[in-house]
């Protein structure tokens, strides 16, 4: 445990608790083949609200708290042999937008369910948080979990900053650690098109798969950890500069989208960059706005089709929450 991220607190059902969506600035790809990846938790949520019941739901519908697998996943995890529950959710986040809508409902939930078990500390969370999901989609890395759990801005596979925590899946070893803040604000817009991370990680695998792979994965590399220093010195050229070469790289490994190259275009006249993030072949982009042209850019990427959001990184990830539930 670290001293900016305190554990889930023990709390008895009823219980609320939320979690931050996710952006991807640099990384998305080549994260999973070992590479850096800088991304953040951004101010777009998922709330849960877990109750006693006589059988388990999730929204009011128990074949859907059975066949649904981030939330079959979540149970088996987290409350193996527990009582039923009735679990509600509601998101700000848009479903399979490459904005961590998975991510966030997983963390919400485990942190409710672990505050109900006793508490949980973040490094655990954030763990079975990835293990969750992992195991839903079948492939990928903890970026997404890590983000929506730890909030700010992190890295993985990167040498700077403050160590977090580690997380292992067989060979595998992501190091996950805290960065500065730029405290810049950035759009992200869906473009409407669903996408499907395992089917786009498995592509860019076969693609890395051929005799230039290498060479492609090694420029990866060197974009993101690049982007990381410019966006931990807050150099806006730098990092808007890296943010297009790296969508150059994702082109070419297939995960771009003509949605996504339409609003790519439509942003350029407001934004110093914009490309792709999360897994691609659909979902959304990120751009870094002109200072000033915040609401330019949103308006630009609504006239383009996309459904855009000005958005600032949160600093806390998943947390209970009191009050009201959900709706």
């Amino acid at each position: 445990m670290t001293d900016d991220l305190p554990p889930i607190p023990s709390h008895g059902l009823p219980v609320a608790a939320r979690a931050p969506g996710k952006c991807i600035v640099f990384g998305e790809h080549g994260v999973v083949h070992g590479t850096p990846e800088l991304l953040f938790a951004l101010d777009l949520e998922t709330q849960v609200f877990v109750q006693p019941a006589k059988e388990t739901r999730l929204n009011g519908d128990a074949s859907l708290a059975r066949e649904h697998p981030y939330f079959a996943r979540a149970l088996e995890t987290m409350w193996a042999g527990g009582k039923p529950v009735e679990v509600r959710s509601v998101s700000r986040i848009p479903r399979a937008a490459g904005l961590g809508s998975s991510a966030a409902f997983v963390a919400a939930l485990l942190a409710a369910l672990g505050a109900a078990t006793g508490g949980i500390d973040r490094p655990t969370l954030a763990e079975r948080s990835f293990q969750v999901e992992r195991g839903a989609q079948g492939v990928g890395s903890p970026g997404d979990t890590t983000a929506v759990v730890g909030g700010g801005f992190l890295t993985v596979n990167a040498p700077e900053g403050r160590r977090l925590w580690t997380l292992e899946d067989g060979p595998r070893r992501w190091e996950v650690r805290r960065v500065t803040d730029p405290g810049w604000t950035w759009v992200v817009a869906h473009t409407g098109i669903p996408r499907s991370t395992a089917d786009a990680v498995r592509a860019v695998g076969e693609r890395l798969a051929r005799p230039d792979g290498a060479a492609l994965l090694e420029e990866f590399r060197r974009v993101a950890t690049e982007g990381i220093a410019a966006v931990e010195s807050a150099d806006r050229g730098a990092a808007a500069a890296l943010m297009r070469r790296n969508q150059e790289l994702l082109r070419d490994v297939g995960v771009s989208h003509p949605r996504i190259e339409a609003l790519i275009e439509a942003a350029g006249p407001a934004a110093e960059a914009a490309k792709l993030t999360g897994a691609g072949a659909g979902g959304s982009i990120v751009a870094l706005p002109q200072p000033g042209k915040e609401i330019e850019l949103v308006r630009r990427l609504a006239r383009a089709g996309g459904v855009p959001f000005a958005v600032r990184p949160v600093a806390e990830g998943a947390r209970l929450l009191t009050g009201a539930p959900p709706a």
